[in-house]
């Protein structure tokens, strides 16, 4: 559980005005503090473009540094043995980027309102707003009830209610999603929604007595559960939020593989694709959101090929179906090759992380929340998925609070903002900044370019729109590393990374 472990003062008149107000736990600085009138942020006066022959130069550390600013400029280095070369190769180019987000979920709403309104803009701008936030261009939408909120519920819980007539969005999407989606969409016009449901209904599956464990989507329920999900796109549409693309279903196998109790409906691979090839496929077709694409799976890395070539392989279901939606879950059961591999037997559909989150349940000491070591994972496997051919990152709970909730099911969770009603203020931790490291300079329609990297130092690239280069790197160790970046321009750029480090490096 999330504890306040050491009370600080502060005062905002102190420090230049971008300065990160730090919030330690047994004297480390974990996260950044930010109120209604104060929150860090170093853009303000910084070009967008940096001159020619030199690169901007962004850094966060385990020691406190938050997007810290410098200057680097190219010129000859001198190698040693001990230098870290990376090259990069703009010529080499891979997958464009699609963006980087959070979810909107109940828990999300519920901490917001806890807040003033001036301190919910402020922590909303820190994610969306384009001049001094993240840059986020992506939300997730849950459709209904997830473990993420104070109780279970449908849209229709009337029982054998086949032509919904007792179809209705609920007190959670007028109060907790939708105000919050808009002002998203208001902070970043070019925001892209996504969605998924957890389950359908209790009275369309086989066991009516649970929300999770062993649950299914009984057959004669398959144009129904179809038509349940066109009419929350409809709802979603009449308050002017249009959904980009929404999923088969979160993390179908979890009523499987996991003795947990998490809000779940089950699939089979050959039934999912046949709902969506013969249900759910031709009625999105048929509707007015027939420009909302389907995403496969919605599930960790390590089901891929079982449970995506049924649908992909499926000409009747593989012409509904725009990309394919990945967890970053127990990643340990498939190496990152199977990114490729997915990719390269289906080079025509992209691959989106959908779903990244720490739980705090089984944390040891050594990973406690609001550690860097958390921050440190997002980085790196952010890295990995992005150097196997992903097209962005969607982060679970924008917010929740020192609890990590709330949560019916009490799978209590990490979030990138931690939220304090008590004080009226939010903390940064420093996952947030990880996912910002990418999403404030990778663009929509960035393109992954060429870059070798090594043990000490992890590094993704990417040409963006503007026509910059943008370098994401890592330095994992507890010494500082002398870098050698060469570009295949013919210049070098050569840096000491501070040890525990996320880099991002822009240059035209």
């Amino acid at each position: 559980m999330w504890r306040i472990l050491l009370l600080i003062t502060f005062f905002f008149d102190e420090g230049t005005a971008n300065d990160c107000v730090p919030y330690r736990v047994d004297g480390e600085i974990v996260a950044c503090v930010c109120n209604a009138t104060y929150c860090d942020g170093p853009f303000d006066d910084v070009p967008e473009v940096p001159k020619e022959g030199s690169s901007h130069w962004f850094m966060s550390n385990k020691q406190g540094d938050r997007m810290k600013m410098s200057q680097l400029e190219f010129g000859d280095c001198k190698e040693s043995p001990k230098s870290q070369v990376l090259s990069i190769d703009t010529s080499k180019k891979y997958q464009t980027i699609i963006g980087f987000g959070g979810a909107f979920t109940d828990a999300v709403g519920i901490n917001l309102l806890k807040l003033s309104p001036a301190t919910q803009d402020q922590l909303l701008r820190a994610y969306y707003d384009r001049k001094k936030g993240s840059r986020y261009s992506l939300a997730r939408v849950p459709i209904a009830g997830v473990d993420a909120s104070t109780r279970p519920y449908s849209y229709d819980d009337v029982p054998n209610d086949v032509k919904l007539e007792h179809f209705a969005l609920t007190i959670e999407d007028y109060d907790y999603k939708i105000p919050y989606l808009k002002k998203a969409l208001d902070l970043n016009p070019d925001t892209k929604f996504l969605s998924a449901a957890w389950t359908a209904p209790q009275w369309m599956k086989f066991t009516e007595d649970d929300i999770s464990g062993l649950t299914f989507l009984s057959y004669e329920y398959y144009k129904t559960y179809a038509d349940y999900l066109i009419k929350f796109l409809d709802e979603y549409k009449k308050m002017g939020i249009d959904m980009w693309a929404i999923s088969t279903g979160n993390e179908p196998l979890t009523a499987l593989t996991f003795d947990v109790p998490l809000t779940s409906m089950g699939w089979m691979p050959e039934s999912m694709a046949d709902w969506v090839g013969n249900y759910f496929g031709p009625a999105l077709a048929a509707s007015s959101h027939n420009e909302t694409l389907i995403l496969a799976m919605d599930d960790n890395r390590s089901l891929l090929p079982w449970f995506v070539q049924p649908t992909l392989k499926c000409e009747r279901s593989n012409k509904y179906v725009g990309g394919i939606a990945v967890h970053w879950y127990q990643d340990y059961l498939a190496e990152p090759d199977v990114l490729d591999e997915i990719h390269n037997e289906f080079p025509n559909k992209f691959i989106l992380v959908t779903e990244s989150s720490i739980t705090t349940i089984w944390n040891t000491s050594q990973e406690k929340v609001g550690s860097w070591q958390h921050g440190e994972r997002y980085i790196l496997t952010m890295i990995e998925y992005l150097n196997h051919w992903t097209v962005g990152w969607v982060d679970w709970n924008i917010a929740l609070d020192t609890t990590g909730g709330p949560n019916w099911q009490e799978v209590y969770l990490d979030a990138a903002i931690i939220v304090n009603p008590e004080a009226d203020e939010f903390y940064k931790q420093p996952s947030y900044y990880a996912m910002q490291h990418f999403s404030r300079f990778v663009d929509r329609g960035s393109i992954r370019t060429s870059i070798t990297d090594t043990d000490a130092v992890k590094s993704s690239a990417f040409l963006t729109p503007s026509g910059n280069v943008a370098v994401v790197l890592y330095n994992r160790n507890d010494t500082a590393q002398h870098v050698i970046l060469k570009d295949s321009q013919k210049r070098t750029l050569c840096f000491d990374l501070p040890p525990q480090s996320m880099n991002t490096l822009i240059y035209h």
